[in-house]
Order: structure tokens, then sequence, then C-alpha cells
């Protein structure tokens, strides 16, 4: 869905530490499967001489993907789900556009790239679950400064005091001066929450290299698709909860204390939710797994065994020999040429540029879907956040489910794994121009799409019916006619009184309201406005939803095997390296850019700013609905078509080792019988 849990490359790395001979590729003579295991430092579970029976229990693959996937449950929970749920609202109390909000969201991925080389190459001689106790305390830590900014940028002003219908005889809403000095501090939290993001990333990093990387370590290699498969689906649960939990929260008020005094709901587009509450809870939830991965061995029982009976599919370019040759890895001097080994891996190149493409759609969505559904199909914050997590996640865990089980079951080698990569890449493309036929126009609104009545021009809020009223372009109040338009606010309806029943307002002798489009049995109709937006007429959204799930199913089916495959063509010890190469290139080509470049393009279709007093621009109001669904399809469909080209330069170029296709089925049944 981004970033943490969307895309997370698993591989197979030798460790050092192990002390086993080189796994043999199918040109080198390998130990029959009965032969006893090399020595291997495996250990019990526990803290130094404490070692309680219960916990060893624990000490096995099974236990170690329980700890591992909670801690990527909260991971997903804050990076891929909150952080998402909150931008709107973030926007808005922080007066910041998307294009900032986009950075924000990038800022993750800009330290897991900074970082990811480093802890790849260097963090596979440690101890990798006490990385992942480092993990859980960095993420959060990050948490914790996420929400800092709603406790120190004071009580929210909504504006209730002022007065939101036309004021013809007074001054109440002109008498405001401006005082620049004080307008742009708000959007000075952006560093804090760029702060915040760092501090994520860095805790991520340790999660998505050396934890998956300890799971590989610890399984056959025809069971790796699987447990990386879970381990990516319950990742993804992470987000789904994320999107459920902040969509809840966003229905209390955002300073909780006050809501009982406050005048206004959340159908008020003036209300902000208590978007803060969840980072908290995820912080000393996160803290809580420092306990148990603190307790794991440095290898788990049965590791050594299972490393000696692996292959290799290594691409045939000579790399294998010369690292077996050389043995490159152990010094930082080694640093320079492992990275050029793998640079120079043609079919390794392709499969990561394809994965970085795949990402830049994939936390793009991720990031702004939920402003798209509200946006286009006229619904709440909250229940657009709820709509894109039941949409998002459950399809990308059921792709990721999928595609391990496939992959596991029938044996695929890398040949056949590319294949796959490449049929369901094309399902998806196809499945993605639902933008284009579910797309909604926008319903009219007095000053923007249409003017008022025949007065007054278009992209000007003033006509001569609210002329005389004094409104304020700050104060962004919609409500909606009886004429079926929507009004910037009551006052530039030339709305005069209105009353309130069951916290609903109804707004009376407004001036700029035409006749109603279908009148009553009476003859004498009043101008009158609801508060709140009109009611859209687009019925799309619910085959939108269901062409979108399928397109996000099989386009995360590419996911665990463009892993797999990337684990297979490279040389076995630089299987960790490769996964750290993969990150660097995940992010800088695909999740760092890709929601920047969602938010410059919904910027682009923005139609009406909101312009404060001192004529500051803040956060867009409204969108041109077609613009945005044709911006979101043609780069989501340029992507797609990047990734299947480059899928397909990988098939024709992959070479396998010599003589080895026709042994890999065999050893693969081989290894699977011993284990049975």
């Amino acid at each position: 869905m981004k970033r943490g849990g969307i895309a997370n490359p698993a591989f197979e790395p030798s460790s050092p530490d192990l002390r086993l001979k080189p796994r043999a590729s199918a040109s080198r003579p390998r130990s029959p499967p009965g032969r006893p295991p090399p020595e291997c430092e495996e250990g019990p579970c526990g803290w130094g001489s404490f070692t309680p029976r219960a916990l060893q229990l624990c000490n096995n693959p099974e236990g170690y993907l329980s700890a591992y996937s909670l801690l990527a449950i909260f991971q997903g929970i804050v990076v891929n789900g909150l952080v998402n749920v909150s931008i709107s609202t973030i926007e808005k109390r922080f007066e910041l556009n998307s294009s900032l909000t986009g950075v924000i969201s990038a800022s993750y991925d800009i330290a897991f790239c900074v970082l990811s080389l480093f802890v790849s190459f260097f963090g596979e001689r440690g101890h990798k679950p006490r990385w992942l106790a480092f993990s859980s305390f960095m993420i959060g830590l990050g948490s914790l400064v996420f929400a800092l900014p709603h406790f120190a940028g004071g009580i929210y002003q909504y504006g209730s005091k002022l007065e939101d219908t036309c004021q013809i005889s007074g001054t109440s809403n002109a008498n405001f001066t401006c005082n620049t000095s004080k307008e742009s501090s708000l959007s000075n939290y952006l560093y804090v929450f760029i702060l915040a993001q760092l501090l994520l990333g860095v805790g991520g990093t340790p999660l998505y290299t050396l934890g998956t990387a300890f799971i590989d370590d610890s399984v056959p290699k025809h069971r790796s698709s699987l447990y990386i498969g879970i381990g990516y689906a319950m990742s993804l649960l992470g987000p789904a909860l994320g999107y459920v939990l902040g969509g809840q929260m966003l229905n209390i008020y955002i300073d909780v204390p006050l809501q009982t005094s406050t005048e206004i709901d959340p159908d008020d587009p003036r209300w902000l939710g208590a978007w803060w509450i969840a980072f908290l809870l995820c912080c000393f939830g996160t803290w809580l797994l420092i306990v148990p991965f603190s307790c794991f061995p440095k290898h788990l029982p049965g590791t050594a065994k299972v490393q000696s009976e692996k292959i290799s599919e290594t691409h045939d370019d000579g790399s294998e020999a010369f690292v077996e040759d050389r043995n490159i890895g152990k010094n930082f001097k080694d640093f320079p040429v492992a990275l050029l080994i793998l640079l120079k891996n043609p079919v390794l190149m392709c499969l990561i540029v394809a994965a970085s493409t795949e990402a830049l759609v994939a936390t793009g969505f991720a990031t702004f879907l939920p402003k798209f559904i509200e946006n286009q199909f006229g619904q709440s914050s909250s229940y657009s956040a709820t709509l894109g997590g039941i949409v998002l996640i459950p399809g990308a865990a059921l792709g990721q489910i999928i595609s391990g089980i496939l992959v596991s079951k029938y044996k695929l080698d890398c040949k056949n794994i590319i294949k796959f990569m490449l049929g369901t890449c094309s399902v998806a493309l196809l499945l993605n121009t639902v933008f284009m036929f579910s797309k909604c126009g926008n319903e009219p609104f007095a000053g923007v799409s249409e003017t008022y009545n025949g007065t007054g021009k278009l992209q000007n809020l003033t006509a001569p019916c609210n002329a005389n009223c004094n409104c304020l372009r700050s104060f962004y109040y919609p409500v909606c006619g009886r004429d079926e338009v929507q009004y910037f606010s009551p006052c530039f309806a030339g709305c005069t009184s209105f009353t309130v029943q069951k916290r609903k307002k109804t707004y009376q002798n407004c001036s700029c309201i035409g006749m109603p489009k279908r009148l009553p049995d009476s003859e004498e109709v009043p101008f009158e406005a609801l508060a709140g937006k009109c009611r859209t007429q687009c019925t799309f959204l619910p085959l939108f939803l269901g062409f979108f799930f399928f397109a996000v199913v099989f386009t995360f089916m590419a996911v665990t095997p463009t892993t797999v495959a990337i684990l297979r063509c490279v040389p076995d010890k630089q299987r960790s390296f490769a996964l750290g190469v993969q990150s660097v290139f995940l992010r800088l080509v695909g999740t760092i850019p890709g929601p920047i470049l969602f938010g410059v393009a919904i910027d682009s279709s923005c139609t009406l700013w909101d312009v404060n007093k001192c004529d500051i621009k803040g956060a867009c109001w409204v969108y041109d609905n077609s613009k945005m669904a044709y911006m979101l399809i043609g780069i989501s469909a340029a992507c797609k078509v990047i990734t299947i080209l480059f899928i397909i330069v990988a098939f024709c170029l992959y070479k396998p080792p010599p003589d080895n296709s026709a042994t890999l089925q065999k050893d693969a049944e081989m290894v699977s019988a011993v284990h049975m």
C-alpha cells in the first residue's frame, strides 16, 4: 500500500555465522539429503542464562513469524494507514497543500533509502532479532513525534463565531485585520511531521530487510514463498486496521475535552477529527514488542540444515563463481565490488525497475485514494477513508497470499515466475481503465462552474446578489440551494436568516438561489438552502470500488513473485544486499516520487483554493473531477506499461545455470519429501 508493507523485498542470504559450505548450484555436487547438517550458532529463546521452557515453544519459524507479523501490523497501521487517513485533516489543520503532504508521505522512504544499503550489507552479520527490537523502539518514537504538533499547535479555531449569513447593514464580517507575521506559523509544523516520518523510516529499514531475511534463512526453499506471502499479507493488515481506526478517530472532535461545547458536527466542513489519538496508542503498542524480539536467539534451531539443502538458480553471468572465489561480502572494502556485481546483473535490474514503477502507483493511490473518493463521489472524509481501506488492504493482502500459494504449490522456477508476473500485470493494466468509465462530473457550483442565475462571472464568487453582504472568502461553509446548486457559504448564497432543527441548519431568504427545479404543490416557495454539500447524482461508486478491488488484487499478485525472482537470480551470498539495492531503487523511483507526483497531479485539478484574509493560498476546496480522473489514469497506465516492458526484457534475458533446469524440479521434490 507502500512503503512498508506494500513492496517489501525478501531474500535468502547465507549468513557468515552459519559456517556452512557454499550452497551448491546444479553444476556442483550437492550433499545427500540424509547427511547431518553442519554446526550452527543456534540457541534457546530467552535473555542470557534465563531461558524458560515456555519460551522454547516460540523458538521456531512460526513463533518468529508471529512476532514479526505483529510489528509489521503496527508499522502498517502508522505508515500506510494512519498517515494516509490523516492527510486531509492535517492539510486543513496546518494550512498545507497536497504537494507538501506528499513530501511528508515520502519522507519515510527517504530514510529507508539512505539506510537500506548499509543495513542490508552489515546487518547480515549481526543479531537480526535484536535489530528488530531496535526497529520497534524507533517506530514507536516516530509515532509519538507525529502526534506532537497537535499538542504544540494550540486549540483549533474553527471560526464558529463568524456570522455565516449575509450582513448587509453590519460590519461583523469585515472588521478583520491582516497580520502576516502570524499567518504561516502552523505550516512550520511540516518539519515535525517530516522528522517523525524519518524516524519511522529508520525503524522500518531493519524490519523489511533483516527481518524478512531471518524468516527466509529458517524455512526450506519450497516454503519460502508461502511464508513471505503470509508475512506480506500480515503487513497489509496493519493499514486495514489503520484506515478503520483512523476513520473512527475522525468522528471524535480534534480537541477532545471541548467536544461537548462545540457547535459543529462531523458533517460540517470546518470539523476536524482527533487524528492524533491513534498515533499515541500505536506508540505504546509498538514499544511492548521490544520484549519478545530481544529474547530470540541469533539463529533458530534447524537453520543450518535448511541452508545446506538449498540450491541456486542464479542468472548465469559468471557472478556467482566470482563471489565464491573472492569470498566477497566480509569487509567494507567489498562494498563497491559487491554493488557493481548486482548493478551489472540485467535480470535483477529489470525486475527492480518493474517493481519500482508498480510501487510508484501503489503508494500514490494508498496516500490519496480516500481523498479521490471524497471529492469524486461526494463522500465524507471518514466514510471515504473506510471505503479506501476496504478496497486497498484486503485486495492487496489477498493478491499476495494467492501468489505465494501458487508459486509454492506449483514450485515455479525463476523463468515461470517471471511469466506469472507478466500475466498479472497485464490484467491489472486492463482493470485500471475503471477511472475512465466511472468518473463523475462536478455538481453545479455558483461562481465556480456556473454563474448566479445568469449574473456574475465564472471563477468569481461575488455577484450582484451578494455584493453588499461583506462575505469572507476564507470562511468555507458550503450550502446546497433548493435549485440544486452548491454555494460557497450562506453569505455568498445571499441568505439572511436560518433555523436549526436537530443540529441541522436551514437557511431562508437567500437572494442568490433560484427557483427549485422540482416545484412543490404550494405556490409560494421560500428561497432556502441546506447546510452541507449537494448530494451527488453520480451512481458509479459501487462500480468503481468493484473494479478497483480486482485491479489491486492483480497488482499485488506480482509482489511476492517479484521478491522470489530477485532472490533466485543473484548469487547466494548477495541476496540480502540485493534487497538493499532493490529498496534504494524502490524508493528513489517509486515510493518517494509517487505521493509527490500524485499530489501535484491532484493539485493541478483544483478549481477553488482556500484563500485567507491575507490572500495566502492554503488547501484546495473544490476539484475538477474529470481532470483528476484523467490525470490519475494517465499516471497509472504509463507506469503499468513500463512495468510490463521491463518484465518482458527480464524474461528474455534470464539464463539459468548450466544443466540446472532438469534438476530443479527433482531437487524440490526431494527436499519436500525430507520435510514431510
